[in-house]
């Protein structure tokens, strides 16, 4: 497994954890202090606003759980995926996201960039 596809394990994994202080402290070791996420529905900065955003879609989506939905795609510092919001390990997901990672020199993610490809309704 290459360094990038474990960082993007990782950070599916942060999504999923349930325990807050679990979170803050993985997101502390993965993410630099002012790396920003830039998404479809928010765009926020630093171990903060990251935080604040995946404590407000573990509320919203609470039950389901975010997966890789197919290959991590790879070159140089980034990493670009898929992921899907679903009921179930495996089940078809009900939103579907495109998510691309930057890490720096030391491995730790500096910006993530992502779009909503399905959504609930849509």
């Amino acid at each position: 497994m290459s360094d990038l596809t474990n960082t993007v394990t990782q950070y599916l994994a942060i999504w999923n954890e349930a325990d807050a202080d679990k979170r803050a402290a993985t997101r502390a070791e993965l993410l630099t202090a002012d790396a920003p996420y830039i998404h479809t529905l928010a765009a926020v900065e630093g171990h903060e606003g990251v935080g604040a955003v995946i404590a407000g879609a573990r509320d919203q989506f609470q039950g389901l759980s975010f997966e890789l939905h197919g290959a991590i795609d790879t070159h140089h510092n980034l990493a670009r995926f898929q992921w899907g919001l679903v009921t179930e390990p495996g089940a078809e997901p009900i939103a579907i996201g495109f998510d691309v990672l930057v890490t720096g020199d030391d491995g730790r993610i500096t910006g993530v960039y992502g779009f909503l490809d399905k959504v609930p309704g849509a």
